[in-house]
C-alpha cells in the first residue's frame, strides 16, 4: 500500500497519496467533477499558458519586491518544467470542472508549490517555503488568470488553423490554373444554367477560403488583449503597485508577442465576446468547407450510373464491404462531419459566453475546450482536404463537354442576339421533344454546330448582358 499524506483546508481534511504533486483543492475537484474524463493537461497549450502566466507573475512580484528571490526562482523553475509537459500526470482536474476555473488554477498552484518544496528538499504537502495561494497565486485571482491563459492557448493553436486554410486555398489556386480552359456546365438550384470554366469554380473556392483565413488572422491578434492584473473583478485588489505593468512586460517576453491589458479592466473580466466572435468565424469557415465538400461530392457523383461525374476524387480507400469496386467520397464527407461538430461547439460557446454573471464569466474552461476543439477540427479537416483530396482530384473533360452539349446552357448566351422569346421557345421545344437544345437550335438556324465551342467559351469568359 502506498504511503499517504493528509492536507487540510477550511472545509476539513483529505487523505491523498504522499507522492502526488497536487493538493487538497485538486482532490476535492476530482470528487466533485467526474465529467468528461479528460484533464486540463489534454487541452493543447492551456497548461503551458497557465505556466507562463505563473512564471510572469513570479518574475513581476520579485521585481517589485513582493516575492523573495529564492521563492521566485523556485516558482520559475517549476513553471518551466510544467511548460515542458513534465508533470501533466499531476494536472488532473476535469476540463469541465464546475468551479469557475478555481479548481484548475489551484491544481496548477499546488503542483508549482510542491515542485518548489521538492527543490527545497521538503516533502509534497509542505508549503512552508512556497505556498499555493500566498506565493504562487500572489497578485492573481482565478478570475484573471484562467481567461488570460485560455486566450493565450487559443492564440497559439489558431495560428495553425489559419496556415492550414491558406494551404488549402493555395491548393485550389493550383487547380484553378490547371483547369483554366476546361468548360463545364454551371448549375443553379441543381438545374442546368450557363457555361463556365472549371477553373472559375476552383477560383471561387480559393477566394472564400482565403477570406476566412484573413478573418481568423485578424481575430487571432485580439486574443493578445487579456484581463490579467484585474484579480477578482477588475480592481486589481491584492496586487502590489507596479505589478500589472511588470507582469505584462514579462508575459510578453515569454509569449513572444506583445500581450496587452484590456482597455477597461471591468469589461475584460466580464465579457468574452471576442471568443464568441472567433467561434462564429470558425463556424463560418467550417460551413464554407462543408459547402465545397458537398460540391465535390455532387460533381464526382456516379460516376457511371447517371451521376454528374465531371471530376474524379482520389480513391483513398475501399468504399463498401459488399459492393465490389465501390469508392466513396470519404474525405469530403469527413470534412462535412468536422463542420457539424464545429457548429455544435459554436452553440455551446455562444451559450457559455452569454451566461456570464455580474463581474465575471464562470465558464471559461468550457469555452477554451470547445474553441480548441473547433480550431483543431478546422485545421485537420483543411489539411486532409488538401492532402488527401484536392491535390489529386482530376477532371473528366469529355464528360463535362458532353453534359454541356446536352444542356440548354447556350440559351442564355443567345438571348442578347436573338431575343428572349425565340430562345425560350427553342428551350421548350427541346424539353418537349426530349432532344438536346443544341440539336434544336441548329435545326432552327440559331447556331452553327462548328461555332459551339467558341460560343460556349465566350459565354463563360465574357458573359453578355447582366448576370442577374
Amino acid at each position: 500500500m502506498s504511503q499517504m499524506r493528509i492536507e487540510k483546508d477550511s472545509l476539513g481534511q483529505r487523505e491523498l497519496p504522499a507522492d502526488v504533486l497536487y493538493g487538497i483543492n485538486t482532490v476535492r475537484a476530482l470528487e466533485n467533477f467526474p465529467l468528461t474524463g479528460r484533464t486540463i493537461a489534454t487541452l493543447p497549450g492551456f497548461v503551458a499558458a497557465m505556466a507562463m502566466v505563473k512564471e510572469a507573475a513570479a518574475r513581476a512580484n520579485r521585481e517589485i519586491g513582493a516575492l523573495s528571490t529564492d521563492r521566485a526562482e523556485a516558482i520559475i523553475k517549476a513553471c518551466r518544467e510544467i511548460h515542458a509537459g513534465k508533470h501533466d500526470a499531476h494536472l488532473v482536474v476535469d476540463v469541465l470542472e464546475g468551479s469557475g476555473g478555481t479548481s484548475c488554477n489551484m491544481n496548477v498552484n499546488e503542483v508549482v508549490a510542491n515542485l518548489a518544496a521538492r527543490l527545497a528538499g521538503k516533502p509534497a504537502g509542505d508549503y512552508a517555503f512556497v505556498h499555493p495561494n500566498e506565493h504562487v497565486n500572489l497578485g492573481q485571482s482565478t478570475n484573471d488568470v484562467v481567461p488570460t491563459a485560455m486566450k493565450l492557448a487559443v492564440f497559439r493553436v489558431l495560428e495553425g488553423a489559419s496556415l492550414a486554410l491558406m494551404g488549402l486555398a493555395d491548393g485550389f489556386s493550383e487547380k484553378k490554373k490547371e483547369h483554366a480552359e476546361t468548360l463545364r456546365l454551371g448549375r443553379t438550384c441543381l438545374q442546368d444554367a450557363v457555361p463556365m470554366l472549371l477553373g472559375q469554380t476552383f477560383g471561387g473556392y480559393q477566394a472564400v477560403i482565403q477570406r476566412h483565413a484573413k478573418h481568423l488572422e485578424d481575430l487571432c491578434r485580439r486574443l493578445l488583449t487579456v484581463p490579467l492584473g484585474g484579480t477578482a473583478v477588475g480592481t486589481g485588489l491584492n496586487s502590489r503597485p507596479g505589478y500589472k505593468q511588470a507582469v505584462f512586460r514579462h508575459l510578453s517576453v515569454l509569449v513572444g508577442h506583445e500581450v496587452k491589458p484590456t482597455a477597461d479592466a471591468f469589461d475584460g473580466m466580464q465579457n468574452l465576446d471576442t471568443c464568441a466572435r472567433l467561434s462564429a468565424e470558425l463556424r463560418n469557415s467550417a460551413n464554407s468547407l462543408w459547402k465545397i465538400a458537398n460540391d465535390l461530392i455532387v460533381l464526382s457523383s456516379g460516376p457511371g450510373g447517371g451521376g454528374i461525374g465531371e471530376i474524379a476524387l482520389p480513391a483513398v480507400q475501399v468504399g463498401s464491404s459488399i459492393m465490389p469496386g465501390k469508392v466513396n467520397p470519404v474525405i469530403p464527407m469527413a470534412v462535412c462531419q468536422a463542420a457539424f461538430a464545429i457548429c455544435g461547439n459554436d452553440a455551446a460557446i455562444a451559450m457559455a459566453c452569454q451566461q456570464g454573471l455580474l463581474e465575471i464569466n464562470h465558464y471559461e474552461l468550457l469555452i477554451a475546450d470547445r474553441l480548441i476543439d473547433s480550431i483543431t477540427l478546422l485545421q485537420r479537416s483543411a489539411t486532409i482536404f488538401l492532402e488527401r483530396c484536392v491535390r489529386s482530384l482530376t477532371a473528366n473533360e469529355e464528360r463535362s463537354w458532353q453534359n454541356l452539349l446536352a444542356s440548354s446552357a447556350l440559351a442564355t448566351a443567345l438571348v442578347p442576339e436573338l431575343g428572349y422569346a425565340p430562345v425560350a421557345s427553342t428551350v421548350r421545344a427541346a424539353l418537349d421533344e426530349h432532344r438536346p437544345f443544341l440539336d434544336v437550335a441548329v435545326e432552327r438556324g440559331l447556331l452553327r454546330r462548328e461555332d459551339v465551342r467558341s460560343a460556349m467559351r465566350r459565354a463563360a469568359v465574357e458573359p453578355p448582358g447582366a448576370s442577374g
